[in-house]
């Protein structure tokens, strides 16, 4: 049974396997048709925490593909009222793919062990390959003439940047990671990303001038994600040098995007300027989820590809 729990679960070749059903999905639907490709398979969206983008897209995509979907919220009692793993077992019977984004990896880990379907990660503290899959995807759309494009990453060593190191490595681009001490990518998962992919370039420095300088793609995230609530305050101080505005982009090459996975908070990880600029690809990110998962989808459930 496959899932993907992170990116370290798909080959390069699968990747490409995906953005080809992907842009196949994608063009079918820009020139109106919407292929029922999914006819009676069912998609279960069991989440613990808050979400427009991931929901939304995957509830859409299923929808469009001609399957159902089912939204579970902490009233199913998830590792409360039932254990992950009896909630694997059953779950698992009903429907053909899961969609979980949880509070703990080790939760969903040990969650798709049980499950008799294919189990997607929709975000969890230690990844969010969904959002990663669509990001590598819009970087193609826009510098897909570029042999190794470059994709600094700016602030929190977190669950998106994790994503990225990775995948980036396995699409042959090149990732840097420009964090405060204290909040840079663990060390022994940057070897691990070189050990299991080899030749890949990924590193990471402090200075965020430094990041961007031969960057194509400029790419933050809010400085305090779901569950550091408490922290933003100490947060806001200790990443006020890794703003993302003008006086940033301007040192890297005029070619640059600028992306962020949203929500965003203007005037603190990014200006409003580049957020809404000509450099921002912001929303094509956001569109590209639905179509990048409608390719998944297809591809896990083995119609295509």
């Amino acid at each position: 049974m496959r899932h993907l729990l992170t990116l370290f679960d798909v080959e390069p070749v699968e990747l490409e396997a995906i953005f080809t059903i992907t842009r196949d999905l994608k063009e079918k639907y820009v020139a109106g048709l919407r292929e029922p490709i999914l006819p009676g398979r069912v998609l279960a969206m069991l989440f613990e925490r808050p979400s427009l983008r991931t929901r939304v897209s995957f509830e859409a995509a299923i929808l469009q593909l001609g399957g159902g979907s089912l939204f579970l919220g902490e009233d199913v009692g998830f590792g409360s009222r039932e254990s992950v793993e009896d909630c694997g077992r059953v779950l698992g019977q009903y429907v053909d793919v899961i969609v979980s984004r949880t509070r703990k990896h080790q939760s969903l880990v040990d969650f798709a062990a049980q499950c008799a379907c294919s189990v997607i990660n929709g975000l969890s503290e230690r990844a969010h390959p969904c959002q990663a899959l669509a990001d590598l995807y819009t970087i193609r759309e826009h510098l897909g003439g570029l042999k190794k494009p470059r994709l600094a990453w700016i602030g929190d060593g977190n669950n998106v940047a994790r994503s990225l190191a990775v995948g980036c490595a396995k699409m042959g681009f090149s990732f840097v990671a420009a964090s405060p001490p204290g909040y840079q990518l663990d060390e022994a998962y940057l070897e691990q990303v070189r050990r299991e992919v080899p030749g890949a370039e990924v590193a990471q420095v402090e200075d965020s001038r430094e990041a961007v300088r031969e960057a194509e793609v400029i790419y933050t995230d809010v400085w305090a994600s779901m569950g550091q609530e408490t922290e933003k305050q100490a947060r806001a101080e200790t990443f006020s040098a890794y703003q993302v505005n003008a006086e940033l982009m301007q040192q890297a090459p005029e070619r640059a995007i600028f992306m962020h996975c949203m929500p965003a908070h203007r005037g603190m990880e990014v200006t409003a300027d580049v957020l809404d600029g000509p450099q921002s690809v912001v929303l094509e990110q956001a569109t590209n989820r639905m179509h990048v998962q409608k390719g998944l989808l297809a591809w896990l459930l083995g119609t295509q590809g």
